[in-house]
């Protein structure tokens, strides 16, 4: 007997080749009906035997296509109902939007293949995409994803590419960014002045390479923004990137033109080869020991011993690559802490200074995503998340709880990112930056309106920080007063550790939180930043902290660690910043810190202090420079030689100044350098169990800028052995980006 059955799919089901896999199974299962997009997913229709249906259903369930990510699934029978064959139906949207979007995906191999290969039409071409891979949240102006949603709408496709779009057998059936050299996206190599280099389109990146090779600088317009590339074995021209992009010290992205070559020079575990060689094709972070090269090891990561690096990860990359015979520099193209540009005018505006060359390209890019960043532990390969951009913004798909109000979190300042929750799912977007600067914050105000047109929806409740002077907060009380929505405000650290528990689904649990960072304005009104919370029955106390220090000169204490020191180090010390100040430096803070009345809890600062102590950095030049110095120091930890330089006070508390004291003490008796960070790591790690045990925890989550210390991740797996489960951001970065997910999750999940 012949049945109909509705079938609903939800979650990545949009822009991932959904439907022609569907069409193309529904036929080899001889069942007839259809498929289209909607606005909460994708919808089926099927007529046909019932067993048959069933088998279709089990296999579409159990092997979808490889980069979608099924949520929900259910299927009902209905009335029957006769089909002429199977059809894939064009997108009706009836509702708002109730949807998982679709993050961008690097080139596929097959794509890969097919412009390396001169007999094949789309030889040389960079835009080649198909259903499995290529721009989506990019070239997004709205969903469901559909060609005339996005920016490739502008494109019409030629006769061949419509052909592979009608055509099931293809792999571009239904692929809504189908484009080739005869329609598609057309190259302009210029110089900084503007002026087009005569290069035919087929030989336009063996010129790119050539004059990358020469010392040159330039700027590429890759799928998600501009790149600034330049020769990673040059040191002039790295040296000159430098100097240009505003950008002294901090570590440059290299990008290697395949894994073979990466694997010569540096040795990569499985975990990171997965990492690197993904659909979302982030820059991992490895160790530079044992490195076989040629590379300016020391120009790119001045004082470290690491390295970020990447693959190709789209034509335009692949292409290039295809050219070159060593590693470039990859990095953002913009100047130091302003937002990656994407437009061709104001990429000339200001990366001309910068860029010896320009290579352009028309296709408008909607979304601008820098590069996403992970790292592994050296020990244990604990995965965690530097940067969530490119490859992952903006979905996030761990469960959350439903809820009938729209809700928007603010997120930060810094390490800013907005977070919505306008349907069943949230989104969380791509690193914004630093607020600081005017461009980012006019993208940061960009994105959240950019939310509400897409979902057609207001928030009703409006979440922040609780610092007054975050350029977060202050857009999130207006907007909220525009929208006439609840405005509520979230401790920053609690915020923290409310991100863990939301990812780990613990909010029936007791956890102890340890959220450590740089800086966060405290219920108390001091700034905190070395916190342990406790968790249960739906709230959140602070438990203990380290004990307070003075904060000085504001913001300038976390450009310079020498701060941090003159700031804990007591008179037995003074040897130790004689040399770091002028006797009118000194006096000046010698008395702010008499009459200061603002103190904080920073173990942020803390690493600060120690780096200044060990002269290993007294002025950061980038944020974190001298913690991730710090950490560069150490290169084999041993905790059985370890020792910990204090223990919790009897009020419960951290002895801050006795940490640095005993510490100095160690150093000035001969301990070496990396024994003693290394003792310090231990010491922290230390208290987080001491104070557990004291509170009988055996849940322990962790959060907040510093534990993006990949070596100190490695201590406490290493030391909580069977006696404590820890749990840290795994999907999201620890840093300030969980900001508006922890805001979201409190809201959501605790008693306010």
């Amino acid at each position: 007997m012949l049945k109909t059955f509705k079938i609903i799919i939800t979650g990545q089901v949009q822009g991932v080749g959904f439907r022609p896999f569907v069409y193309t199974l529904a036929n080899r299962f001889q069942l007839k009906g259809m498929v289209s997009n909607n606005e909460s997913g994708v919808i089926i229709y099927l007529s046909g035997e019932e067993k048959k249906i069933h088998s279709f259903y089990k296999s579409l369930i159990k092997n979808p296509p490889k980069i979608s990510r099924i949520n929900t699934h259910l299927t009902e029978e209905i009335t029957y109902k006769s089909y002429s064959g199977f059809k894939i139906i064009p997108t009706r949207k009836t509702k708002k939007l109730n949807l998982q979007l679709t993050p961008d995906f690097a080139m596929c191999e097959d794509c890969k293949k097919e412009i390396s290969d001169p007999k094949n039409s789309r030889f040389n071409y960079p835009f080649a995409t198909c259903v499995n891979c290529g721009p989506r949240w990019a070239v997004t102006k709205t969903f469901p994803f559909d060609r005339h949603h996005t920016s490739v709408e502008a494109l019409g496709m030629c006769r061949n590419c419509q052909d592979e779009y009608n055509n099931p057998q293809n792999r571009r059936f239904h692929s809504q960014t189908n484009t080739c050299p005869e329609c598609g996206i057309s190259l302009s190599l210029t110089d900084a002045a503007g002026y087009e280099l005569c290069a035919l389109k087929t030989d336009v990146f063996n010129k790119v390479a050539h004059l990358i090779s020469k010392g040159n600088i330039l700027a590429i317009k890759n799928t998600a923004g501009y790149l600034l590339c330049c020769d990673a074995n040059n040191p002039i021209a790295i040296r000159r990137l430098r100097s240009k992009k505003n950008r002294p010290k901090k570590p440059f992205a290299v990008l290697y033109p395949d894994l073979s070559l990466l694997k010569y020079h540096l040795t990569i575990h499985k975990k990171q080869e997965k990492a690197i060689t993904s659909s979302e094709r982030p820059i991992v972070i490895i160790s530079k020991n044992n490195f076989k090269g040629d590379l300016a090891m020391e120009d790119l990561a001045p004082g470290l011993n690491q390295l970020g690096v990447m693959l190709p990860y789209t034509g335009v990359l692949q292409l290039l690559a295809n050219e070159l015979t060593m590693p470039i520099v990859a990095t953002s193209g913009n100047l130091h802490g302003s937002p990656i540009l994407s437009n061709r005018e104001d990429s000339v505006r200001v990366l001309s200074k910068i860029a010896d060359y320009f290579l352009h390209h028309n296709l408008e890019i909607i979304n601008p995503q820098d590069d996403s960043v992970v790292k592994f532990s050296n020990k244990f390969q604990h995965q965690t998340m530097f940067r969530r951009s490119r490859g992952y913004a903006p979905n996030y798909f761990g469960e959350i709880p439903q809820s009938k109000e729209k809700i928007m979190a603010m997120g930060s300042h810094l390490k800013s990112t907005i977070c919505f929750l306008p349907n069943d799912y949230l989104y969380i977007s791509q690193y914004l930056g630093n607020l600081d600067n005017y461009d980012v914050y006019q993208r940061f105000t960009k994105v959240a309106e950019q939310f509400v047109h897409l979902f057609e929806q207001k928030p009703d409740v409006v979440l922040t920080d609780n610092h007054p002077a975050y350029q977060s907060t202050q857009f999130g009380v207006e907007a909220a007063k525009n929208w006439h929505a609840k405005h509520v405000q979230v401790q920053h650290h609690k915020a923290h550790f409310a991100s863990v528990l939301g990812e780990h689904k613990l909010f029936n649990e007791r956890v102890l939180g340890v959220i450590w960072d740089g800086t966060g304005y405290g219920d108390d009104g001091q700034i905190w930043g070395g916190e342990f919370f406790d968790y249960q029955h739906k709230e959140i106390n602070r438990l203990a902290h380290f004990e307070y220090f003075d904060w000085l000169a504001g913001d300038k204490m976390a450009q310079m660690p020498k701060l941090s020191l003159l700031s804990l180090s007591d008179e037995s010390m003074e040897e130790s910043t004689a040399n770091k100040f002028t006797k009118a430096e000194k006096d000046i803070y010698s008395a702010l810190k008499k009459s200061n009345t603002l103190k904080t809890s920073s173990v942020g600062r803390l690493f600060d202090a120690v780096a200044s102590l060990l002269d290993i950095c007294d002025v950061n030049s980038y944020e974190g420079e001298a913690a991730i110095l710090l950490e560069n120091c150490i290169k084999a930890c041993k905790i059985k030689k370890c020792k910990t330089y204090c223990s919790i006070s009897d009020d419960g508390n951290i002895p801050t100044q006795i940490i640095l004291k005993n510490l100095y003490t160690d150093w000035k008796n001969g301990t070496s350098k990396e024994q003693v960070i290394t003792n310090f790591f231990y010491t922290l790690a230390s208290l987080v169990f001491e104070t557990a045990d004291r509170h009988h925890y055996t849940n322990i989550a962790f959060s907040g800028g510093v534990f993006q210390n990949t070596t100190l991740i490695d201590m406490l797996i290493e030391m909580a052995k069977e006696n404590f489960t820890l749990f840290f951001n795994s999907n999201l970065t620890p840093n300030d980006e969980n900001i508006s997910f922890g805001q979201m999750m409190h809201y959501l999940n605790l008693k306010t």
